[in-house]
């Protein structure tokens, strides 16, 4: 199927002449990237110009009758131009055009002055597009009158009104449907000439319009009477004017329809708000600024958002604007969790700095319409890559607003796209669809729909967008996710969905702890190395071996042939860092553990224990009989430091605990375990059947975790998938906590069968024709 050009035969000539002007007018003044920003503008100006000319006059005879210095009233004159904004100067594009002087600092005084006559919503359209320093740059190069003259041509007609081109020929009129399909194409072709950055604020017209049709088409009967549509990304505006374009082809009043946006980058913002002006739209509902640090429509919800927000892009910046001291800011990226334990927690839920896309999301479902105010409930079309789906472990930022979203109920579908669609990337990338109002048979589930093979070829690249999604395939995905069945993929249907529990998503990140075993022995080798920093025992020891017993004392004056000497050795290390290496306080305190040592291995000996627990028994008996006491944490400093890991040896013990003590009882009565099953839990009951419990330290290195469906119980997954093959190991509760992730991979994998030996030796064989017979030889199959 061909992807129809939906672009008027007239419209397609206007826009290929005034692309032509960019080649014409503006080569070797700007950069080709820089054609967008300055062309565009033009083509509003000459829009605006060409709709207030026939009130021009009215517009003179009322402000001639103010008094000096007497503001003009704006409601009075957009009640004459019948527009929503007007131009109190002398001039119109044509009058500068005709009234140009030769003097080129003249024309562009005169032009500024048309620029500054125009009203407030305009003119912030032209501060954002720095269009004022545009034009001082075009009358510099003698070009200001030639793009005036090439934008007021008689065979561009930019009016409301027939005309007559030069030739005498007609010209139909452009209503302001007409004059935005105009503006787009011209948007497109530029965006497409600059893949580059075109990614960042232009988002395909085909993905647009599915993103719509998925919003829409199931509540096209339903709509409320005032639909209110809102991205919190929207760049150039593709969304918002698909979104309201699609709204119209379905009946609802343009009156009916509020747009809202908010744009990070100027040009960007004054584009979108310029294609809505010449559409006749109001623009007051789109705003510059930061989603994330600014919470602009903070008392405002919405019933409709489509948006594909940046994602892979660092927000470290507007994270020091919504902390104080650590401390989050913003509600909005705050979430109401419940624990593993069941306790309710407030938790901050933003993501990693690397990557912000999550922000948006939580930002849209921040400005759903309550269903008090929108009994058909609000509904969200949101691009996102794969990272979404499943980055971040257990807890994380990531991981939580997934858990937020699937346990109250929110996501209604995830559609994954056909790579290379997008302009500037060919990664695979996902619409989640979100609604707080799921029909009766969608509560509590999440469609999947792999629309990865959903696309036609493009006969010439546009950057990395080398496909598209033509209406057909737009109409099986949306009949796909319509019907809410399984189903698989067909040659004449590539589209499969799947319907999932949305507790398939959810997982309990159990921590399965070992013991640590340590093998122990006094040995002056180890006792020497406790002189040097563990942190860093190499740099330690080269310190000790250059500057010897001063280090006790202190050498702040060597501070600087230290660092001379890191810079050679290409060594980083902060201040800190150096500062602690060199502490004469802590070399004092580590050779006075040396000291220790010492002591204690006169009286103790060197034999060697399997069991750390006899070890530092000996080693307590042991500190009794020195003159001075010494510490219980230096005793254990010195203790681990003569021991080193054995799995042979005997688990070192860390506490002994009665059934009643408050460590077992919180876990009976916090997580139901049953006094049977202690020892599965850490707790191992004493061999002559007394009511003592045993904890045992434990193996950081031999700690690991387990994804355990919620689906399944914990303790019986414990038994079939650990206890068989790990004996010591136990369950540690405590610290588990619930994550969430989607797998795509997982859930539409199609393994592919391994080639059979036969096939692979035919091929080898084949290939041995080009050898002399080498490989049939060492295959024995010499003929």
């Amino acid at each position: 199927m061909k992807v129809q050009n939906l672009i008027p035969k007239n419209n397609n000539q206007i826009v290929s002449l005034i692309w032509n002007i960019a080649d014409d007018v503006l080569r070797d003044v700007f950069l080709r990237g820089q054609y967008r920003d300055v062309i565009l503008p033009m083509v509003v100006l000459r829009r605006l110009d060409a709709l207030l000319e026939p009130t021009k006059d009215e517009v003179e005879e009322e402000l001639a009758e103010l008094e000096p210095g007497e503001d003009p009233d704006e409601g009075v004159l957009c009640d004459i131009t019948g527009l929503s904004y007007y131009n109190t100067s002398k001039w119109t594009l044509n009058r500068l055009k005709s009234q140009a002087p030769d003097d080129n600092d003249l024309l562009y005084d005169n032009f500024v002055e048309y620029l500054n006559g125009y009203s407030e919503n305009v003119c912030d359209v032209l501060k954002n597009f720095e269009y004022f320093n545009k034009a001082r740059k075009l009358a510099d190069n003698d070009r200001l009158l030639a793009i005036i003259e090439r934008i007021t041509d008689r065979r561009i007609n930019l009016t409301d009104k027939q005309q007559t081109d030069p030739d005498g020929l007609p010209l139909p009129p452009l209503d302001n449907v007409g004059m935005g399909t105009v503006f787009e194409e011209l948007l497109r072709r530029f965006n497409e000439e600059n893949n580059e950055e075109a990614g960042e604020h232009f988002t395909p017209r085909d993905a647009i319009s599915l993103l719509a049709h998925l919003i829409f088409e199931p509540i096209r009967d339903q709509l409320p009477k005032i639909v209110t549509l809102y991205d919190p990304a929207c760049g150039s505006g593709g969304m918002l004017t698909e979104g309201y374009e699609y709204l119209q082809s379905i009946g609802i009043r343009p009156s009916a329809i509020q747009l809202s946006g908010t744009e990070i980058n100027p040009e960007t913002y004054a584009i979108c708000k310029s294609d809505l002006i010449i559409k006749g739209v109001d623009p007051s509902g789109i705003h510059l600024g930061n989603t994330i640090t600014e919470n602009h429509f903070s008392h405002t919800s919405f019933g409709y958002m489509l948006t594909n927000p940046p994602y892979g892009k660092s927000w470290k910046t507007d994270k020091e604007k919504i902390y104080h001291e650590k401390q989050l800011l913003d509600s909005r990226f705050e979430l109401k969790l419940t624990n593993f334990a069941g306790e309710a927690e407030v938790l901050d839920c933003t993501p990693r700095t690397s990557d912000g896309q999550l922000l948006f999301v939580l930002e849209e479902i921040d400005k759903m319409k309550p269903l008090d105010m929108q009994p058909v409930g609000s509904r969200i079309a949101s691009i996102h890559n794969g990272s979404s789906l499943f980055t971040g472990d257990a807890g994380s930022g990531e991981s939580n607003i997934r858990r937020y979203l699937i346990e109250n109920d929110l996501v209604d579908a995830i559609v994954q796209l056909p790579n290379n669609i997008f302009y500037n990337t060919g990664i695979t990338t996902y619409v989640w669809i979100f609604t707080n109002k799921k029909l009766a048979e969608r509560r509590g589930k999440v469609q999947l729909i792999n629309a990865s093979e959903c696309y036609e070829k493009l006969r010439k690249n546009q950057g990395s967008r080398n496909c598209t999604i033509t209406d057909l395939h737009r109409q099986q995905i949306l009949d796909a996710y319509m019907a809410f069945v399984d189903k698989e993929a067909t040659e004449d249907n590539p589209v499969e969905s799947k319907i999932f529990d949305g507790d398939d998503f959810r997982f309990f990140n159990v921590t399965i702890e070992r013991p640590l075993r340590l093998r122990s022995k006094f040995s002056q080798l180890k006792i020497d190395e406790m002189l040097y920093d563990k942190t860093d025992r190499e740099l330690s020891e080269w310190l000790y071996q250059t500057y010897g017993e001063r280090l006790f004392t202190g050498i702040d004056d060597e501070i600087t042939a230290i660092k001379s000497y890191l810079q050679e050795q290409e060594i980083k290390k902060t201040d800190k860092q150096l500062n602690s290496l060199t502490s004469a306080k802590k070399w004092q305190e580590r050779r006075a553990l040396v000291e220790l040592a010492h002591q204690l291995m006169k009286i103790v000996g060197t034999e060697e224990f399997m069991d750390y627990n006899k070890f530092f028994g000996q080693i307590k008996a042991a500190e009794t009989l020195l003159p001075e006491k010494a510490s219980a944490t230096d005793l254990k400093t010195i203790a681990r430091a003569m021991s080193t890991v054995d799995p042979l040896a005997a688990p070192v013990v860390k506490k002994q605990h009665k059934l009643n003590g408050k460590d077992i009882a919180a876990l009976m009565e916090q997580y139901g375990v049953s006094e049977e099953r202690l020892d599965d839990y850490g707790f191992w009951k004493a061999a002559d059947g007394s009511k003592i419990y045993t904890e045992y330290e434990s193996d950081s290195d031999l700690r690991d975790t387990e994804k355990i469906p919620v689906k399944e119980d914990i303790y019986e997954y414990f038994l079939r998938e650990v206890r068989p093959y790990v004996k010591d190991a136990w369950i540690n509760l405590q610290p588990t906590k619930i994550g969430c992730e989607i797998s795509f991979t997982k859930y539409f994998y199609k393994p592919v069968p391994l080639r059979s030996l036969a096939e692979n030796e035919a091929d080898i064989l084949a290939l041995d024709k080009e050898n002399d017979g080498f490989i049939r030889q060492l295959l024995g199959k010499e003929e």
